[in-house]
């Protein structure tokens, strides 16, 4: 797995998460679904996202996306 893929399971994972907690338990868990939909925006821009900093700092190796 590459950082690219290890980034888009853990977007993923964290926005179906906080879907089920926001219907679930508080509707102020929508706010990870927005910020982690907002951080992606971004991160297409510009090319920084926090997550594949870890991520690559755990050794996976880079994809074309985080270079």
């Amino acid at each position: 797995m590459n950082i690219d893929r290890a980034v888009f399971a853990f977007a993923g994972f964290t926005i179906l998460v906080s879907v089920a907690l926001g219907y679930f338990t508080s509707a102020y868990w929508f706010a990870l679904t927005v910020f982690v939909g907002a951080n992606l925006i971004q991160s297409a821009f510009t090319g920084f996202c926090p997550a594949a900093i870890v991520f690559r700092k755990a050794g996976l190796d880079p994809g074309p996306a985080f270079n």
